[in-house]
Order: C-alpha cells, then sequence, then structure tokens
C-alpha cells in the first residue's frame, strides 16, 4: 500500500512538472476535458435546479389536482380543427360539479387572462398576474400569507371587489406601509385590500405569486359576462384522499358528458389534465435535456480524451531514459503502468476540477442576475470527478501499457 501511495504521489508530481514545464501544450490538452466536463455538468446543473424549482413550486398542490379545460396540456390525438369547436366549461358546470361529484374534495373556478396594470394613488404597477377564482382556490393551493386573509365564500359568490396582492405587487404600491384595508384600482374600480401573500421567488416559468393579484372570479363574470374572448375558464378540482384517480377521471367524465347532454358514441368535448401527468410531461422533456446535454458533452469529451492520449505519448518519449532506468533498478511493469495511468488521471482531473470550477462560478453569477437558483450539487461533482477518472483511464491506459513495455537497455540507450 506504501508503495502505491508513493506511485500516487511521485505521478502527480510528474503531472503538476507537466503542467509547469510544457504550459501551452498541457493547457490544450486539457482544454477538450475542461470544455467537455463543464458542458455536462453545466448542462445536468441547469436541469436538475429546473426540476427541483418545478417540485418546489408545484409542492403546494397535489399531484392528482384535475384541471378541467376545454385544451390540452399535453399531446392529444384529437385534430386542431376539433378541439377548437370544444365549448369552454361554465360557471353552473362548477356548480354543478362542485355539489355532485362524490370523490372530489374541494372544486374552484378559476379565469386564465390577460396581465394588468393596478393602482394605488400616484403608484401602480404594470404587468401584473391577475388569478380571478373563487374561493376553494384557496383550500386547494394553500396560500401563504404575510398578513391578512383570502376572500370567504359569500364574498366570493357576489363577486365583492376584493383583492390579495403578492408579495412585490404589495411592496411596489406601499413600500412598508399596512396595505391592508386600502384602496387600490383594477378594471377602472376600486378593490378592497384585504390579504398580503409571502414572498416565494421566480416560478418554473417566470410567474409567481409575487407578482400576482387574487380577485373574486365572480366580480368579472358581473362585469364582462361568461363570453369575455379574454377569459378562458377553467374548473380545478381536487380528489379526496385516498381516491383513485381513475375512478376520479370516470366520475368526472360521466357527470359531465350528461349534464351537456351528450350522446353514447361522441367523443369528450373537454379535457381531464391531471397534474401528474403534466410532471411526467415536464419529466419527459427534462430528460430529452440531458440527453441532448450528454450528446453534445460527448464529443468534448471524445476530443479531451485524444488531448491527453497525446500529451501521454509525448511524456513517455520524453522519459524513456527513466523508465529504462526505472525498470534496471528493479522496477515491475505494473509499476511503469500505473505511472502514468495515474498521471493521466490526475491531469484529467485537474481539467475536470477547472471545468466543474467554472460551472460553480457562472451558477453564483445567474443566481444573483436572474433571481433563479442554479444549484451545482454534490452528485454532479461526483459524476463530473467519476467521468474526469473514466476518460483518464481510457486515454492513459495505451500510453501507460507502451511505457511498461519498454526494454530498459533499449530505453536506456535510446535516451542517451
Amino acid at each position: 500500500m506504501i508503495v502505491y501511495l508513493r506511485l500516487l504521489s511521485e505521478s502527480f508530481t510528474f503531472a503538476m512538472n507537466a503542467l509547469r514545464n510544457n504550459k501551452l501544450r498541457t493547457f490544450l490538452s486539457l482544454l477538450g476535458v475542461t470544455i467537455g466536463i463543464f458542458s455536462i455538468i453545466a448542462v445536468l446543473t441547469a436541469v436538475d435546479s429546473l426540476d427541483r424549482k418545478i417540485k418546489k413550486d408545484l409542492s403546494s398542490l397535489d399531484k392528482n389536482t384535475i384541471f378541467l379545460i376545454r385544451f390540452s396540456f399535453g399531446p392529444t390525438n384529437i385534430p386542431q380543427w376539433k378541439r377548437e369547436q370544444f365549448p369552454n366549461v361554465k360557471f353552473d358546470e362548477y356548480q354543478f360539479l362542485k355539489a355532485n361529484l362524490v370523490s372530489a374534495e374541494n372544486v374552484c373556478y378559476q379565469f386564465f387572462t390577460k396581465q394588468e396594470t393596478i393602482k394605488y394613488e400616484s403608484r401602480s404597477v404594470s404587468s401584473l398576474n391577475v388569478v380571478p377564482v373563487s374561493d376553494e382556490f384557496d383550500d386547494i393551493q394553500k396560500l401563504q400569507f404575510k398578513t391578512g386573509r383570502f376572500y370567504n365564500e359569500a364574498e366570493s359568490n357576489s363577486g365583492s371587489p376584493l383583492v390579495v396582492l403578492g408579495h412585490d405587487v404589495a411592496q411596489g404600491l406601499f413600500d412598508d406601509y399596512e396595505p391592508i384595508g386600502q384602496n387600490v384600482r383594477l378594471y377602472g374600480q376600486k378593490f378592497t385590500v384585504i390579504g398580503v401573500l409571502k414572498k416565494e421567488g421566480a416560478g418554473m416559468f417566470g410567474d409567481s405569486n409575487d407578482t400576482s393579484i387574487y380577485i373574486p372570479a365572480n366580480f368579472l363574470r358581473k362585469m364582462y359576462g361568461d363570453n369575455a374572448t379574454f377569459l378562458t375558464p377553467v374548473i380545478i378540482i381536487k380528489p379526496r384522499k385516498g381516491t383513485d384517480i381513475e375512478a376520479v377521471k370516470g366520475e368526472l367524465t360521466q357527470k359531465l358528458r350528461n349534464f351537456r347532454g351528450m350522446k353514447t358514441g361522441e367523443i369528450d368535448n373537454f379535457f381531464i389534465n391531471v397534474l401528474s401527468g403534466f410532471t411526467d410531461f415536464l419529466d419527459g422533456i427534462i430528460g430529452q435535456m440531458n440527453v441532448v446535454g450528454w450528446i453534445i458533452a460527448g464529443f468534448s469529451l471524445l476530443v479531451g480524451g485524444f488531448g491527453i492520449a497525446n500529451i501521454m505519448f509525448v511524456s513517455v518519449k520524453e522519459r524513456t531514459n527513466l523508465i529504462g532506468i526505472q525498470k534496471s533498478l528493479g522496477a515491475k511493469n505494473r509499476f511503469i503502468l500505473f505511472q502514468f495511468l495515474f498521471e493521466a488521471i490526475i491531469l484529467c482531473v485537474i481539467g475536470g476540477i477547472i471545468g466543474m470550477g467554472l460551472v460553480y462560478l457562472i451558477s453564483i453569477i445567474l443566481t444573483n442576475v436572474l433571481d433563479f437558483e442554479f444549484v451545482l450539487g454534490l452528485g454532479n461533482v461526483i459524476l463530473g470527478t467519476g467521468l474526469a477518472v473514466i476518460i483518464g483511464l481510457i486515454s492513459g491506459i495505451l500510453p501507460a501499457i507502451s511505457a511498461a513495455k519498454l526494454d530498459p537497455v533499449e530505453a536506456i540507450r535510446s535516451g542517451m
């Protein structure tokens, strides 16, 4: 064991000498490994950070949460011309399902709508996300409040002009003043602030509760009716715990088809989008991104491997005389083999450390600039180190074998 520790130490010394004595040559050889490790670890770090953000953003929702809407959240076999004929879900359908859907714990009604500007005296916040929704939404999404509350069932049903502000919206309008009870203007009407949400950071698609406001859906129904083109209604359903999701979908399909008076043989003119299916779809995209990253990095790693092999062959040539002396003094073939193999691995690990160091620095910069947390996880560090070792092992094996097979007499003579 002591012999191999000394061998590792000497190999490290030789590798560092190669870096010092042949800076340009070694730098160019390591560049391929550095770029390769940087590429794959950068892609994996970005994808892992995105995956972590998605899971964090969806953690407040049950994965079995259902979105009933005329659109599909994922791929579908129904042609576009047919989908365009599907009707929007209606408020009376929401009321019917809320009263009759046995397998549902909560049912709420929401509009997807365009961004708006909210005003308070001389201040305004633009491009904010308006979420018109019924009162059950708070039970489904579990909103976190800094101060105040969500509107209740009576306020929701009557369409009272009440608003819950996201953290950044409240800061933009009121700074550090107490917003509860203040009147703001939206859609040309006065709204009373009844709640402010805790800060949560950017969402997975750039959206966030921090830049959102919540108002009763019935306020917009009273103001614009049910057929406004800029309002897309959706019914959100939270199944009871322990209920089979397929059973919920079956009951929902049957009741909605009956309510709409659909005939046997007609295809469903609505989509039941389950959140778990949406997350599976996102996981598929993330998996494809990982594959693309590996392909891109593979070419760089291949070039890097050739570069390391080249520098090791040159190193064997330069140290032929030394190899002959070592073998004449009793050094075994495996000693020479491991000496050059360790040197190749050490060079690759140095390149890998540089690549991962660049990923770490860029992650810090992007986290501060984009307000999105990029994290270089321990798993990716281990992976990057392991890849560097494997590249060093593969690219160094042939030069190491050629060095181990040298005849000591011929090796000494060639160096004289």
